[in-house]
């Protein structure tokens, strides 16, 4: 039994327990989430004279705390109790304080008695359980270390090395071997027969190249390390060449989970990556702001730019600019043949400034071009991927001339596409979510019937778990987004345990300790996003006219409100027009607050300005909440609202202009996967107030680099502003201080360049891992393939069946 429960039965406090619970019983609410549990017991401690330190340190304070949901049934409750992040424990308490714990089958079948979802047999429902396939696989244990996948693997696969280096070299051996580039034998060839010749061949390829000026070129001795068993892929010149055969005749004789590491991520053996990223306005000009569009498009067109340029780097020092090799990366997107004044019917676009970075436009089949020829939402989008992928992959193959390397997937759609590519071409797949839909809808798969008509939630969640669970590695922006925060649940760890009643109930969706998961948060565009102070970098002219948009230029198509004092300190903010972003929030907040009207302009650039321009439910809601919301607070003259499509060098200028002014950007979303906006503003040198649900969380350091705020508290979040803006007016240096501070925050912590080197050496050690263990994946594999065939697709059918009537 839970320590925290039995301390509490232990105690004088077991009478405030059941106190406590009838109360509860009196209240409307049977199911109750983390802040309806606190928010309870809170009005307890108060309504019967409790001491504050009862309510945070007493037995029955630490259980509350730690407590995650109570559900409330007629003879007993329910009560989910989280002791530790990735750990979850559930127990049935009787109203005479008798307890037991509960399986996980009891509470799916408890959540569905909630929702009025009987089974004439409980249980009598299909269980997906992914646990047997992780039990082949090494794991982690401490909970810390959850996100560092790469570096656990690495002393796994060291220690095998030590332990077995007969086994393991010739699978080193072996796998050297395998590497060429268009047919042409790279590392070692056929003069090299055996591992235990591979090591001899080493030491007298360090006495050879010992002998060399440091900085000679590979070219000039290349045939000479030929003759001893080497091809191109050890270095560019003789110092590099040296360095390289150094750590790995340290591998052979002492392994060690650094010298494995530095090994592995200097073989070249990646040339050719797709990054897939299917929904949406996938393009370079015109598109952000659109449904659907924003900053994954960001996301991938950078990381496209940063791993061509790294690529580069990576294979000249290699050495294999003597083969004229030429990497390639192509984002797999879709082709809209209605393509609304931008070029996302274009079937190639080369990505502005790369040599060999493309984006491949594939179409979907016409089943309806009612339907096809025109944007999808990506809540609709699942009856056309499976088609989808084998056009793709025949597009892809003419594209490569061949295979690619690595498939990285880009949300739940791009990373079902890539399991589905990576299956049939056999190559790493790489997972990357930006956002899982399921923590963002609250009791989104507990009523996944009453949701389906608009979201699909049946699924997109299916999707989730078939992607997710194939994965080679995944990689997360944040450790938050794997297992959350002790107060709350993660992404991803809310997958392992959850119903969706009369369609399955999940008991295990995904061992969160696998070493698969690995924390790389993303950088920020340096060359578009910069600090405001960096005038010698700016053109004047685009700052006047960004300016003039900002504060006072009168557009009636595309900008609402006119300022009254545009010399005010500038609250701004920047996103799409949905319910997540809440850009309405804040507009509510300022409007309740007539002290941050008094100093402040609100500043909003969010896409469009009327509903008739949009064609997105949810866009078109919030478009008439913001309306609604100005009228209400009589913010005229107070606001400005910018319906505008930027282009990217403007929207970098946009937060150096808001900094030239002192002013604050306030990204007040109900939940941010990470927060690329979050980066832009601060290396822009603009003070940055972020939501504290989600990866700003550990973006920003709260008081120190920025600021958290909790956009469902109005009033909170207009207080902690104006606290800021006041102690500015007080002191300039305040505001410059914490400028200067979020800046070195991005510098230090977030470029491309540490996310690209990472992304290809975990990409090569996953490789390597997935080689050498020679793990039995085809068992999940084949697994995943019946989910998909089973559930998957007969929905993704009678989804299109729908749409065929459109």
């Amino acid at each position: 039994m839970s320590a925290l429960i039995q301390a509490v039965l232990n105690s004088e406090e077991k009478s405030d327990l059941r106190q406590f619970v009838s109360e509860l019983r009196g209240e409307e609410q049977r199911y109750l989430l983390r802040n309806d549990i606190l928010g309870a017991f809170g009005r307890y401690c108060s309504q019967n004279d409790k001491p504050a330190s009862f309510q945070s340190s007493s037995s029955l304070g630490r259980l509350i705390s730690y407590t995650q949901e109570i559900i409330l049934e007629d003879e007993s409750l329910c009560i989910i109790v989280r002791p530790n992040i990735a750990h979850q424990e559930t127990y049935r308490l009787f109203d005479d304080l008798a307890i037991e714990p509960m399986s996980v089958q009891e509470l799916l079948d408890v959540r569905d008695r909630f929702v009025n979802h009987f089974h004439p047999n409980e249980g009598d429902v299909l269980e997906i359980d992914f646990q047997p396939f992780y039990d082949y696989s090494p794991t982690l244990r401490d909970p810390k270390n959850i996100g560092k996948g790469v570096a656990f693997l690495n002393r796994f696969l060291s220690s095998k090395l030590f332990q077995d280096p007969a086994q393991w070299l010739e699978a080193l051996y072996e796998f050297l071997n395998l590497h060429s580039y268009d047919g042409t034998q790279l590392l070692i060839n056929g003069r090299i027969k055996s591992q235990r010749q591979l090591s001899d061949q080493i030491k007298q390829a360090l006495n050879f190249v010992n002998e060399l000026p440091p900085e000679q070129p590979y070219a000039e001795f290349r045939f000479d390390l030929q003759t001893l068993g080497f091809e191109p892929g050890w270095g560019n010149t003789a110092s590099r060449v040296r360095e390289t055969l150094e750590i790995l005749d340290a591998l052979i004789d002492s392994p060690d989970d650094r010298s494995l590491d530095a090994f592995i991520s200097r073989i070249p053996m990646i040339f050719r990556i797709v990054l897939v990223s299917p929904h949406g306005w996938f393009g370079q000009e015109g598109v952000l702001g659109r449904p659907d569009t924003g900053g994954q498009v960001v996301y991938v067109l950078d990381q496209a730019r940063s791993l061509e340029k790294q690529l580069q780097e990576d294979l000249i020092l290699a050495g294999l600019d003597v083969l004229k090799v030429h990497p390639k990366v192509v984002i797999l997107t879709r082709l809209i043949p209605n393509a609304d004044g931008t070029l996302c019917n274009q079937r190639l676009e080369k990505v502005h400034g790369t040599d060999n970075a493309w984006i491949l436009r594939v179409p979907f089949r016409e089943f309806n071009p009612n339907v096809t020829n025109h944007w999808i939402s990506r809540f609709e989008i699942w009856p056309y991927l499976e088609t989808y992928v084998i056009d793709s992959e025949r597009e892809l193959l003419a594209e490569f001339q061949g295979k690619p390397d690595l498939i990285v997937g880009n949300y739940s759609d791009g990373n079902l596409v890539a399991f589905l590519l990576s299956r049939r071409l056999q190559v790493t797949q790489c997972n990357i979510a930006h956002a899982l839909e399921k923590s963002k809808y609250l009791f989104s798969n507990l009523y996944w019937q009453e949701l389906d008509e608009q979201y699909h939630f049946s699924i997109q969640f299916t999707a989730d778990l078939i992607a997710m669970n194939a994965a080679n590695f995944i990689i997360s922006s944040t450790y938050q987004e794997i297992v959350g925060t002790p107060d709350s649940v993660g992404q991803y760890e809310s997958y392992a345990c959850f119903s969706m009643p009369d369609l399955y109930h999940v008991v295990n969706g995904i061992e969160l300790f696998s070493p698969k998961f690995n924390v790389v948060p993303p950088g920020v565009n340096e060359s578009v996003y910069f600090p405001y102070s960096r005038t010698e970098d700016r053109v004047p002219a685009n700052r006047e006219r960004i300016e003039d948009l900002l504060f006072t230029a009168e557009e009636p198509e595309h900008i609402f409100g006119k300022l009254d004092d545009p010399s005010k300190r500038p609250l701004f903010s920047m996103a799409r027009l949905d319910r997540i972003k809440n850009l309405t929030g804040l507009a509510e907040c300022f409007g309740r607050s007539p002290e941050l009207q008094e100093r402040c302009n609100l500043i909003l650039v969010a896409g469009k300005l009327r509903r008739e321009e949009s064609t997105d439910p949810e866009e078109i809601s919030e478009i008439e909440k913001l309306y609604g919301l100005i009228d209400q607070y009589n913010l005229h003259g107070k606001i400005r609202w910018l319906g505008v499509r930027l282009p990217k060098g403007d929207s970098g200028e946009i937060y150096r202009v808001i900094a030239d002014r002192q002013g604050i950007f306030v990204q007040p979303a109900l939940f941010e996967a990470f927060g690329l906006t979050i980066l832009e503003a601060m290396i822009s040198g603009v003070p940055t107030f972020a939501t504290r649900f989600g990866g700003p969380l550990e973006i920003i350091q709260d008081r120190v680099n920025g600021f958290y705020i909790n956009p469902t508290h109005l009033k909170e979040m207009a207080q902690k502003i104006l606290d800021f803006v006041s102690k500015c007016d007080q002191d300039p240096r305040a505001w410059e201080e914490i400028s200067k501070r979020g800046m070195d925050r991005v510098y230090s912590t977030y470029t491309w360049r540490i996310h690209t080197t990472r992304l290809l050496s975990l990409a090569k050690i996953y490789g390597f891992w997935n080689y050498t263990s020679k793990e039995k994946r085809e068992d999940m594999l084949r697994y995943l393939e019946a989910l998909f065939y089973l559930i998957y697709r007969p929905r993704a059918k009678a989804l299109l069946e729908k749409h065929s009537h459109r």
